[in-house]
């Protein structure tokens, strides 16, 4: 909960990757309170008030999963929105004006993009998910000490990481109104 303050406030793609291994974590320990409080409420140096609301928080969590049918895969609602919020920041930048610089910058990714499409699996997926898929895929190799796959994460965070980067970025100026895409 405290991370993720944070990163919602500084970062919305280390948000969404932070979120999206909660709700695997959470899988992991089989959505089961005393494990939660164990392995992810315990180990923080906080007041115990500041423990049980992390706790509640967690649970929620838990909630939100279960009523969305998410307890096996998936990502919440709340993730998907605010994916969806930058695929259409994404689709403006690819032709307003004011995304001159962000289109040079994603030319080599969308490139590519079919290749991560087939990669991953991800037909349907728009282009913003399925950089996040990827990244999430790097999370998840380096998470489980995977060596193997180290030239196709090289590559992908070459190409996605940049772009992502930059969208984020932009995605803050705009949410703090430091930038209209419209002006001229």
């Amino acid at each position: 909960m405290f991370i993720a303050q944070s990163k919602r406030k500084e970062n919305i793609a280390e948000y969404i990757l932070y979120l999206w291994q909660l709700e695997d974590l959470l899988r992991a320990l089989r959505f089961e309170p005393e494990a939660i409080r164990r392995t992810m409420v315990a180990p923080h140096q906080v007041d115990p008030g500041a423990k049980e609301e992390l706790m509640l928080w967690y649970m929620e969590l838990v909630d939100l999963l279960r009523r969305e049918g998410r307890e096996q895969t998936g990502h919440l609602d709340h993730t998907m929105h605010l994916i969806a919020d930058l695929q259409r920041l994404h689709d403006q930048l690819m032709t307003l004006p004011a995304g001159r610089d962000y289109r040079q910058l994603a030319a080599p990714l969308i490139v590519e993009l079919p290749t991560l499409r087939a990669t991953l699996g991800r037909e349907d997926a728009g282009e913003v998910e399925l950089c996040f898929r990827a990244l999430y895929s790097v999370v998840l190799y380096r998470m489980k000490g995977d060596d193997r796959p180290r030239t196709a994460i090289e590559s992908v965070l070459q190409l996605v990481s940049p772009v992502v980067a930059n969208l984020v970025a932009i995605y803050h100026k705009v949410e703090r109104g430091e930038t209209d895409l419209y002006k001229k």
